[in-house]
């Protein structure tokens, strides 16, 4: 037989609690968020460092190398700047003028803290560091700390030096770069601002109060405030990269607007109705409020599962940003109530009777034409999105450089001017390093591996390669032809590395490629071998809770083929924009080329929150509907539709324009992440949500809510509506104010199994037990023991409404199976009768407010009956309740007080016209 457990999560009646909490000690609440601010303040003022775009990858050839070269040649363990002077038009580098102050600019750069070494140009060891026709000069400037240990003030010093190199050649150009200048800080443009005006009008708008629209805007400002103070502050503690804090904050804005949006807007919703203000609050926070935690959750689970890369930096900008969000969320559930009690009745809005009409045809008319003709609108949409994820086959990725930096920056001029008269390769050397240890010619080791590395194609020079001081490694530098991003360099590493294994034949000697260069090329190809577990982990993830929340498996299937193309059309949009160059105008791209290569990654971890999100905002409206409506599938998607569009659209209007706003302006790095999270959202509310998934729901009717009873009772429930609560609010005061029955059902009935496959177990019935009464119940062996699972809250019923020790079930099964006590005769761990006696008796003996006990007929001896009776006296002498299941009443005649309750449940097989059973008294 199919028994299905309900196992139910107590969220809504949690957050009903704390938004009523919060509601009422709003002044403290208040202090307590501007607290956590000033300590985080404080925190970043005080433990605040730079930021730190060097990319490490533990486990890796190169990242051993690089590891083992700190220690056998700290000379190069430190970061690395450069220094590009260009000679007047018409002069050489080699002039006398010039070359004075390019001598003096580097005994200068030498006497600067934290510099190790200054290489000249003209040092006889140094190949090529002069450009052809001696136009231009390479000052290499070796630092003695990493990138993120630099000091502000050793840059200032460096760049102040170039300056005046530049100054004593009129006419020349000077410009300081390299590893040490791509590190960057937090900057914010006006095109961010604008993203929050343009979600203040919608805010307005959507809201009718410019009050009511503050809200959420003041609550995701103070979210974010406190997010980027604790990445900085986190600066002091970890290497953090310059895209966390960005990311953080494009991320903690929109999501912490579209969280206080859903609450305010029910909240609202629930004034005008006329509720009470503070009752309002606490409703808002349960419902809404359930499915803003699930969104939140969906989205840091999502971030967190970065993780899975096994990469530093992005493990890093994953917990920062979920760390955002979940800040965004606990803003949400606390200090948006404490504000909203604040204002109190006056968000009460104006009645607008003709505002709603005009909105309901327009919503109307979007879900009337997406449902027309369904199968259309599905192919239509399947076929365009498919086609606008085609160029994504083409997608190149890679690690961010200071080709990327913003136009006219100081490591962008730098880069762009050694590109100019060097060459691109010049901004990405490579080092290999050779363990020369065993050797007994190491110079002749090295000059044989430069020779060699020399002669592949793709190398551009050997400027370097010596052995250090003790003899024991040796390292080579290696200028490519091309960037560092370019597939070029990447097939370059791999010659390099094919020369190991015969180099090693002939000399003994184990060579290995490191350099950030190298590095970041590891880390992109570890981040694309990560995409498919990710993705799966994703996916699967989305199908569960998806499941959890609608009970149905068209539904989960559907949202994720939904969110599939939702990143698919995102990535092509990435591909057309940063490297086919449409719209590179309007969007000021100014440079076309690979793709940040966690980018993808990051994409699909963050727009699946998104998408769940919508989903269980415009779907859950559906199928609540659909349940309560007499299963008409077509008219719960039409209302549902109407419902939770309003609030979707303004929460995914509100989104795309928070993360548009960061393309114009923004740093390249992220303005790539804000063009895909902009076009996934765009898609994913207005395309996927709003359009295809109404088409679908249309197309499977009423087969779309079902779900196989097999993976029905292994799944729990989540309330993410808050159905449940509002449920318990409804009964809080039934049968009647101040009620002491300890058992209470009206209209009870259970039923197992689906359509044609389902059955009756009994149908209405009605039971009420007071303190220290017993009822028995016969009939129907199955039906009988059927009640007492639904009554002592291990079985979800049907229909009807039922109260057991003053909890409200299916909602507070839990701590209703705590407060009663169900013991089953029958169960294979009670059967000798010493087995049966021990377990009345300690259901005697245990705090249970409610003791069921079934099938009394396997009661068969003396100690047995004795040890009932003894429970019956006991429980009456306490005020306890007691409900028995026999088949047979005379099983226990004469064991039962004089005065008990008699319920019979007679085998059912028709839900039509069936009488409504309750119990009657017996005795007197």
């Amino acid at each position: 037989m199919c028994i299905r457990i309900q196992y139910c999560i107590g969220v809504s009646s949690f957050l009903y609690r704390l938004g009523r909490a919060a509601f009422q000690h709003r002044i403290r609440v208040l202090l307590i968020w501007f607290a956590v601010l000033v300590v985080a303040g404080l925190g970043a003022l005080g433990l605040g460092k730079s930021f730190d775009n060097s990319f490490s990858l533990p486990g890796t050839s190169s990242q051993q190398a690089l590891d083992q070269l700190n220690r056998t040649f700290p000379q190069v363990s430190g970061t690395s700047a450069q220094v590009i002077f260009v000679a007047p038009d018409g002069g050489s580098v080699r002039d006398h003028a010039e070359r004075a102050a390019i001598d003096a600019a580097v005994k200068a750069y030498g006497k600067v803290g934290q510099v190790d070494t200054v290489s000249s140009p003209f040092d006889k060891m140094i190949d090529g560091a002069i450009a052809p026709q001696d136009r231009a000069a390479l000052i290499s400037i070796q630092l003695d700390a990493g990138q993120g240990s630099v000091t502000s003030g050793t840059l200032d010093k460096i760049t102040s030096i170039t300056d005046d190199l530049r100054k004593a050649v009129p006419g020349s150009q000077a410009s300081a770069g390299g590893e040490a200048f791509s590190a960057t800080g937090v900057t914010i443009s006006a095109t961010e601002v604008v993203g929050v005006v343009i979600a203040l009008v919608v805010l307005t708008i959507t809201l009718g109060s410019f009050v009511a629209a503050g809200m959420p805007l003041l609550n995701a400002i103070l979210g974010v405030m406190i997010t980027m103070a604790g990445i900085v502050a986190s600066t002091g503690l970890a290497k953090v990269n310059s895209s966390t804090p960005m990311l953080a904050l494009m991320l903690g804005l929109a999501v912490g607007i579209d969280y206080a949006l859903f609450i305010v807007s029910r909240h609202r919703d629930q004034l005008r109705d006329g509720m009470d203000p503070r009752e309002s609050v606490a409703r808002s926070v349960a419902t809404a409020g359930s499915a803003v935690v699930f969104a939140g959750l969906t989205v840091m689970i999502a971030l967190a599962g970065l993780a899975v890369a096994r990469i530093p930096f992005l493990t890093t900008m994953g917990i920062a940003a979920a760390v955002g969000v979940a800040i965004a969320v606990c803003i949400a559930l606390t200090l948006l109530p404490a504000m909203l009690g604040f204002f109190g009745d006056r968000l009460r809005p104006r009645q607008k009777k003709a505002a709603k009409p005009q909105r309901n045809r327009f919503f109307g008319g979007w879900v009337k034409v997406a449902t027309k003709w369904p199968l259309v609108t599905i192919l239509v949409i399947v076929a365009g999105l498919g086609a606008l994820a085609l160029p994504a086959r083409g997608l190149e990725l890679a690690l961010p450089d200071n080709g990327s930096a913003p136009a006219g920056s100081p490591a962008r001029v730098n880069y762009d001017l050694v590109a100019k008269y060097f060459g691109a390769g010049h901004n990405a050397p490579l080092i290999v390093t050779a363990d020369i240890v065993t050797s007994d010619d190491p110079l002749g080791v090295m000059a044989d591996l430069k020779n060699q590395i020399k002669a592949l194609p793709g190398v551009a020079s050997v400027p370097l390669a010596t052995p250090n001081a003790d003899a024991d490694t040796g390292i080579v530098q290696v200028v490519p032809v091309d960037a560092g991003t370019s597939p070029q360099t990447k097939e370059l590493v791999q010659r390099i590395r094919d020369l190991g294994p015969a180099f090693e034949r002939e000399h003994g000697t184990a060579i290995a490629v490191t350099g950030s260069t190298a590095i970041q090329i590891d880390v992109s190809d570890q981040l694309g071998h990560a995409l498919l577990p990710f993705g799966i982990l994703v996916v699967g993830l989305s199908m569960v809770l998806l499941t959890m929340v609608f009970r149905s498996i068209v539904v989960p299937i559907k949202a994720t083929v939904g969110y599939l193309l939702s990143v698919g059309a995102s990535f092509g949009m990435v591909t057309l924009v940063f490297q086919h160059g449409f719209l590179s105008g309007p969007l000021n791209v100014d440079q076309q080329g690979p793709v940040l290569s966690f980018l993808p990654i990051i994409l699909m971890g963050i727009l699946f929150g998104l998408a769940m999100d919508y989903e269980v905002f415009l779907v859950s409206r559906m199928r609540e509907d659909f349940v309560h409506n007499g299963n008409d599938a077509k008219a719960a998607i039409r209302s549902g539709f109407i419902s939770s569009s309003r609030v979707v659209t303004a929460a995914a209007v509100i989104m795309f324009s928070v993360f548009a706003a960061f393309i114009p302006e923004g740093d390249s790095t992220i303005k790539s992440v804000a063009v895909g999270l902009a076009t996934g959202v765009f898609v994913d509310a207005f395309i996927v949500r709003m359009t295809l998934v109404p088409a679908v729901l249309a197309l499977l009717g009423k087969h779309a809510w079902q779900l196989p009873d097999w993976i029905d009772r292994r799944l729990p429930s989540f309330d993410v509506e808050g159905e449940g609560l509002l449920h318990m609010v409804q009964l809080r005061d039934w049968p009647e104010a101040n009620s002491t029955a300890l058992v209470h059902a009206e209209g009870l009935t259970l039923s197992i199994g689906h359509g044609a496959r389902s059955r009756l177990i009994f149908g209405a019935t009605q039971v009420s037990l007071q303190p220290g009464e017993v009822l028995l119940v016969d009939g129907d062996p199955v039906a009988a023991s059927r009640l007492l699972w639904v009554l002592s809250g291990r079985m979800k019923a049907t229909g009807g409404h039922v109260k057991t020790a003053g909890l409200v079930l299916p909602e507070e099964a839990g701590a209703v199976r705590r407060r009663t006590r169900l013991v089953d005769l029958a169960a294979s761990s009670l059967s000798t009768p010493n087995d049966r006696v021990r377990a009345i008796v300690a259901a005697r003996d245990s705090d249970a407010r409610v003791i069921m006990i079934e099938h009394l007929d396997r009661l068969s001896t003396g100690p047995e009956t004795a040890a009932l009776v003894d429970l019956l006296h006991s429980a009456a002498a306490s005020g306890r309740g007691v409900l028995l299941a026999a088949a047979d009443a005379s099983a226990v005649d004469g064991l039962l007080p004089a005065r008990y309750l008699h319920l019979h449940l007679p085998a059912v097989r028709e839900a039509a016209g069936q009488p409504i059973r309750q119990p009657v008294a017996v005795g007197s």
